[in-house]
Order: structure tokens, then sequence, then C-alpha cells
């Protein structure tokens, strides 16, 4: 889209407003704008009138008196701008008066231009002609930034389509492997958000994390079918294996650049961490543990917890937050814990909405 530098033509068809007390001046400045080919003007005497005519339909220029009973210059100036803000029209102030502080309060309210009478007709027309094309160039550029933050809003919207496909994707790529956990990792995802949101977290954050969350177990992809769907419980060698997921996960997700994720990398890495330092791959624990790491791995005992797994049948509600309670503290951060029982039937709604 390119700014149309306005010609004779587009010049032609501007609309004027013209403002003054005297009806003598009025004819006048009207009979010299339409000599030039300015044919859409509106005039009044009335300088209220006048504002509401700006109001109704703004105009693209206004010729308008200095001293006029009821409303001055300056003053329908300082009407028509708190009106109609960046759209109002440039104006020409015309007057008999040469006043420095009366030409001084006229530019400061927001005039553009200032002609003293007596005037020539070329005067007249020539700063009315600069003014309208300044104000067309004003016009067309505010169309090409609307136009461009458009272009950008939609661009953005594409793109947030595009990395949320995608992580869909990755996540039933990650549910083909075990098809047990059904909605397990969507739910992670709204849990994680809504718990970092009662947090106090910000908005960023828990925007990122719901949608990095739902990645935490990706490194399921690599783990073989006989340890990831054995009925039964792990020997120590399996266990070695499954435990691995953290590390092909977070390897998985590493190294793209981009903040959603390099935070689901994190949490990939950190969500078995344990508050006591018994967790894995790196045993850490208390703050040493992300944060991520932290509220994800809350909610996803909660939700593993109420599953059904090959190794396990799904527990009821009210022995999952009990045990939430028992391990705050040793297994989970205390404080995460508690701020999700605190807000235990809103998480219970989540999960109860996001049914398998």
């Amino acid at each position: 889209m390119a700014i149309n530098i306005p010609d004779e033509i587009s010049l032609s068809s501007a609309r004027l407003l013209v403002i003054d007390d005297m009806q003598v001046s009025v004819d006048l400045l009207i009979c010299i704008l339409r000599r030039a080919g300015l044919a859409h003007i509106s005039a009044t005497t009335d300088p209220l009138e006048g504002l509401n005519l700006c109001l109704v339909s703004p105009p693209d220029l206004v010729l308008l008196d200095y001293c006029m009973p009821g409303l001055d210059g300056p003053a329908f100036i300082e009407a028509m701008n708190q009106a109609l803000g960046d759209d109002a029209p440039p104006v020409l102030i015309i007057t008999a008066h040469d006043a420095g502080n009366m030409r001084r309060r006229a530019l400061e309210t927001g005039a553009i231009d200032y002609v003293t009478k007596p005037f020539t007709d070329w005067e007249i027309l020539t700063r009315a002609r600069n003014l309208l094309r300044l104000n067309m160039l004003y016009r067309s550029q505010r169309s090409l930034s609307r136009f461009l933050e458009e272009q950008v809003r939609a661009r953005t919207a594409e793109l947030e389509h595009t990395r949320a496909e995608i992580i869909h994707r990755l996540c039933n790529a990650g549910e083909f492997r075990d098809e047990d956990t059904g909605r397990h990792v969507a739910r992670i995802g709204q849990l994680s958000a809504r718990l970092a949101a009662l947090a106090g977290l910000d908005d960023g954050f828990v925007q990122r994390l719901g949608a990095a969350a739902p990645l935490h177990d990706i490194g399921k992809i690599g783990i073989p079918d006989r340890v990831l769907l054995k009925p039964g419980k792990l020997d120590p060698a399996e266990w070695n294996v499954m435990r691995s997921h953290c590390a092909l996960g977070a390897q998985i997700l590493a190294g793209s650049g981009l903040p959603l994720l390099d935070l689901a990398s994190e949490i990939a890495l950190s969500h078995h961490e344990k508050w006591d330092g018994g967790g894995y791959p790196r045993g850490l624990s208390g703050t040493d543990i992300p944060l991520s790491g932290r509220i994800v791995a809350v909610c996803d005992v909660f939700d593993a917890l109420l599953s059904h797994r090959p190794y396990k049948q799904p527990w009821s509600m009210d022995r999952a937050l009990a045990y939430i309670g028992e391990v705050a503290g040793s297994h989970l951060d205390p404080d995460i814990a508690q701020l999700f029982l605190d807000n235990r039937e809103e998480m219970i709604g989540i999960r109860l909405d996001m049914a398998d």
C-alpha cells in the first residue's frame, strides 16, 4: 500500500468549512475558493453551529475567524480537537487582528496557520492548498499505518495459530506412543496456566506456561514400547530408561531460540525433580528447581493419579488430593501445593471439563 500524493484533482474534491461572524467575509472567502475550483464548501456565521458541523462531518480544512461572539477562534479549536482528536481537521485562522499575544494563543491552541486581513486571493489560496496537501498526506499516512498494523495483527494471529498447531501435533505424537494419556497433556497446560495465574505471575508467563506445559512428556517418544507400555512394575534397568524421557524431551525442544520452546525444554527437564532433592534427572532441590517445573509437577501428579495407566488404575479424587497434601514439602513445592489445594474446586472443575 503506497501513500498517494494529493494532486489538483484530489484537492478539488476537498471539503472546506468557513466560519466568520461577518457574512461579507464569509461570502468573500467562498467566492475566492470557488473561483479556484474548490466547490465543496460549507459556511456559517455562528461558531457553535460550525462546531456542530465539524463534529457531525469533519471537513478537510477549516477557515476560521479569530474574534467571534460566544466562541472565539482558539476556544473553537480547543473544543473541536477535544472532540475529534486525531480526526480534527487543520485550521487556518483569518483575522483583522495581528497582536502578538493573539497570534501566539491561536497557534499554541492548535491553529496551523494565521492570516491577517486585508489579504490577497493568492495568499489565501496558497495557504489553503498547502494545508489541504499536508492534511491529505497525514491522512494517507495514518491509513497506511492502520493498514500495516492490521497486517501485523493478522500475521501475529497466523503465527500464533501455527505455533499452537505445531505444539498440538507434537503432543499428538507423544500420545500416539502412550494412548492411555488421553487428554492428559492438554489438561496439564490448562491446570498449570491457572495455577501460575493464581500465584500472581505475569500474564505473559502464564500464557507461555499454558502453551509449553503440554510438551512436558514429549521425551516419551524416545522410550521403547516394552518400557513405556509395560503393564507391571519396571525393573531398575527399565526405570532408568523411563527416567531418560526428561533429558530426551529437553533435547528435542532445546536450541530453537524461541522463548516458548525454551520454556518447554526447561519444563521437560525439571518436572520430575523433587523439592527434597530426591527427583531426577539432576537431583535438584527447593528453589533450584525452575518455577515452571515446580508448577507443572503439582498439576502432573494430580492428573496422573486420576488417570489410567498400564501399571495402575485411576485414584479417587479425595485420595489424589490427600496425596498432594502428604507430599507437599518432600516431592512438591509446599507453597504451590498448598495454593493448588486452596483452589481445589477450580482445579477439579478444569479436570472434569477436560475429562477423557
